[in-house]
């Protein structure tokens, strides 16, 4: 009677082993077979947006560009209108803080920002002739002292070289109202000033020919 019970135990103990081993495997095994997408193929998280970065960086760089640009401009323009009131003995205008520009093209900015530096340039040059006294009234004495030593040419060049520029300066005279290097090489703008200041100081009598 003891053969019959150790068979049945035998059949037993191998109809269960396969249910053990099938216990034994992973609920995550099917997956591992399944192909991996290729983001995580190439080392690319999958769950990450591809090129967002990228665009949100571009786009802030170009904000930051046009905020810059809008600040030059605003610190410029406060500038010139400084100037201007200077120029014009008025009174500072209120500051400008706030601008449409924000609304302008960096294209347009760069323009306009272009001009106001030219603006300012001029405006400089203008409290430079006011200094110098450079008056309509004495701009007119000094159009006909010029017509006449030069013929309005600030290049010109006579008594063999003693005399040079639009209102025939010496070098000497000309360093004694603060010009320096040749008076011809000087801008024509430049010889004006000095010439009024020339006239301001010692009257028509330095050009005693013209004068």
């Amino acid at each position: 009677m003891k053969a019959p019970l150790i068979a049945v135990i035998s059949v037993g103990i191998a109809a269960a082993a396969p249910a053990v081993a099938s216990s034994a495997r992973s609920p995550n095994d099917d997956k591992a077979n399944e192909p991996a997408p290729a983001g995580a193929r190439a080392g690319i998280d999958p769950q990450q947006p591809i090129g967002t970065v990228m665009i949100n960086t571009a786009q802030k760089k170009t904000d930051i560009r046009h905020q810059r640009l809008v600040r030059r401009y605003l610190k410029l323009r406060n500038r010139a209108n400084r100037l201007i009131a200077k120029r014009d003995g008025r009174r500072a205008p209120r500051r400008v803080s706030t601008a449409k520009q924000e609304q302008w093209s960096n294209h347009a900015l760069r323009r306009q920002i272009r001009l106001l530096r030219k603006r300012i340039r001029n405006v400089r040059a203008d409290l430079r002739d006011k200094r110098a006294g450079l008056t309509p009234a004495v701009r007119a004495t000094l159009n006909s002292i010029a017509a006449c030593e030069s013929g309005g040419n600030p290049r010109a060049i006579g008594g063999g070289g003693a005399y040079r520029g639009k209102y025939q300066f010496s070098f000497g005279t000309w360093a004694s109202v603060g010009g320096k290097g040749d008076p011809a090489a000087a801008s024509e703008r430049e010889q004006d000033r000095r010439a009024a200041m020339l006239l301001i100081r010692g009257g028509r009598g330095h050009w005693p020919v013209c004068g």
